[in-house]
């Protein structure tokens, strides 16, 4: 058996890290094919030599573009290697440009595709992330689903076969990882004085940085939570904020790797954001979130006031940050027997 697994961002590659040790531990050969979507070596290259994963078989170097000439470069290229491959099943990862574009290409050539975080609805169709994850569940042979809340979905869009509640991998990497960032200092730029006294930020989806009035919001929140403010940042979101007035408690980092991601969050008193993973992450980490978005895929996060929508706007953002979670973190994304990655890969032989 050959798996063609495509990814092209951060967070595919940290996916990928562990399901891809499973596939190594079964004998499994898998070819990874990145599709370039995330070019920069701070935002790739830095990820497969700390993650451990394969160095990709094929590297696609689409780049930056609209939505639509970025998708139409992958589906092109992907296309191409599998007619030479000929892969016996597609792994896709989330909802990137990159996950559609394989989804659509696998189906027209009657690849058997499988869908790793399968079911995650916002119900907002305006993220572009939301169209490439309703659209790559729709295509997929295999759906696993990280929650019960996932499979619901997918039951309410009337998907019920090949729906597996496999947990999150997710989880198992940041369980894994986690004990590696342990052993870490934090980074160089964070002073044993700070460590403890500081926010994590990060800034990156389109609904926020292409709207100046919400990233306006955003950044003024983070310059009057009253603590420093640490904020890896995007290329392309570095380009968008260099005409604000960034208060001097904010502090731009350049990119980081998962591992130091992790130290981190772990270092600090809680985390604003717009990602994602990155409010699992936070969960996971005993650490308060504030989601700077008006809804978010991961609704479990949401008990007890461990993460909470604050939206861009600077009052509901400071409002957030002052309030305290009460009770322990919430529990979710647990495998039904063993870790996610390693339920995957059997279901897959199965």
């Amino acid at each position: 058996m050959i798996i063609s697994t495509v990814v092209g961002a951060r967070p595919q590659f940290i996916k990928a890290a562990v399901v891809s040790h499973a596939f190594a531990r079964a004998g499994v050969t898998e070819r990874i094919v990145h599709t370039g979507q995330h070019y920069d070596a701070d935002m790739s290259d830095v990820f497969f030599g700390e993650l451990g994963i394969p160095h990709p078989a094929h590297n696609l170097d689409v780049g930056s573009g609209s939505h639509a000439s970025q998708t139409a470069a992958m589906m092109t290229g992907l296309e191409s290697v599998w007619q030479s491959e000929q892969p016996d099943i597609v792994l896709v990862y989330g909802d990137t440009n990159s996950t559609l574009a394989a989804a659509m290409v696998a189906s027209k050539m009657g690849i058997r595709l499988a869908h790793v975080e399968a079911g995650l609805r916002s119900f907002n169709r305006n993220m572009p992330e939301e169209i490439n994850r309703i659209v790559t569940d729709r295509l997929s042979d295999w759906l696993f689903c990280p929650t019960q809340t996932a499979v619901d979905h997918l039951a309410t869009e009337g998907m019920t076969e090949g729906v597996v509640m496999s947990g999150d991998v997710m989880l198992d990497a940041t369980r894994f990882f986690a004990k590696r960032a342990a052993e870490q200092r934090p980074l160089e730029q964070l002073t044993d004085q700070e460590s403890g006294s500081y926010f994590l930020a990060t800034v990156h989806r389109a609904e926020n940085t292409d709207d100046p009035v919400r990233l306006r919001g955003i950044f003024d929140a983070l310059g009057r939570v009253g603590n420093p403010v640490l904020l890896p940042m995007h290329p392309r979101t570095r380009k968008l904020v260099e005409g604000l007035d960034l208060a001097p408690s904010i502090r731009i980092l350049t990119p980081v790797s998962y591992l130091s991601m992790l130290t981190l969050i772990s270092h600090s008193r809680g985390v604003l954001t717009d990602s994602g993973g990155l409010q699992k992450e936070t969960i996971w980490l005993g650490k308060p979130c504030v989601t700077l978005r008006d809804e978010t895929e991961w609704t479990e996060t949401l008990e007890g006031g461990w993460n909470q929508l604050a939206g861009a706007s600077p009052k509901a953002v400071l409002d957030a940050v002052s309030r305290s979670p009460a009770g322990p973190p919430p529990a979710f994304g647990e495998a039904p027997r063993g870790t996610a990655s390693d339920g995957i890969v059997r279901t897959l032989l199965a």
